[in-house]
């Protein structure tokens, strides 16, 4: 199963959801707090709403599931709503609104990323520019976009052991990185694929 998450941070242009087909691709919609704002602009109704809802205090639609939690609580409303998915057995989550605005949410937004990936679940941040996902051990193919033109890897790991990484401007061959390192930032595809071969650790994989 594949679940769309929708939650609360900034969304300047909500359209690239529908235009993107994110919501006719999902098989669960799942509404983080204000994120409910967003989908009620496009239309989109949500199976699941969660959150404290200390940001959004219009109504709540009838007939649809609500999980009401409490400010003082120990995980975001978003996290929640990816327990929540992965409890209701989704394997793969997109996960939109999670970037802009306070950076504190923003980057409990990507730690929520490594947090779906050690439960084995492929989980992605997209947003209208920019597409985040977690790499483990193995090899991965990354495919050419108009979209995005840059192509960033980061260390969420303390290392990352890498193979190699190739087809793109600035390519890597048995380097290991570190957390504290930016090197990855801001490279770009030299051909239709990027190839990321790791060794060990964690990545994250930043499309922009």
């Amino acid at each position: 199963m594949k679940a769309l998450i929708i939650a609360g941070g900034v969304i300047n242009d909500a359209e690239y959801i529908t235009l993107w087909k994110l919501d006719k691709r999902a098989d669960l919609i799942v509404c983080a707090d204000r994120g409910l704002e967003y989908a009620m602009q496009l239309k989109i109704k949500p199976d699941i709403i969660v959150g404290d809802f200390d940001s959004y205090t219009g109504d709540l639609p009838e007939n649809t599931e609500i999980h009401v939690s409490v400010p003082e609580k120990d995980d975001t409303d978003t996290l929640l709503a990816v327990k929540l998915a992965i409890g209701r057995g989704c394997t793969e989550i997109v996960l939109t609104g999670a970037l802009g605005g306070r950076f504190d949410h923003t980057f409990a937004n990507v730690q929520t990323l490594l947090y779906a990936y050690e439960q084995g679940c492929e989980m992605s941040i997209v947003e209208k520019d920019n597409k985040l996902t977690v790499r483990g051990k193995g090899r991965h193919r990354f495919g050419w976009s108009a979209v995005h033109k840059y192509f960033s890897v980061f260390s969420l790991t303390e290392k990352l052991d890498i193979e190699y990484l190739r087809g793109v401007k600035y390519p890597l061959e048995n380097y290991t990185m570190t957390s504290s390192f930016p090197i990855g930032v801001s490279n770009e595809f030299a051909e239709d694929n990027a190839y990321l071969s790791i060794r060990s650790g964690v990545a994250l994989v930043v499309r922009s």
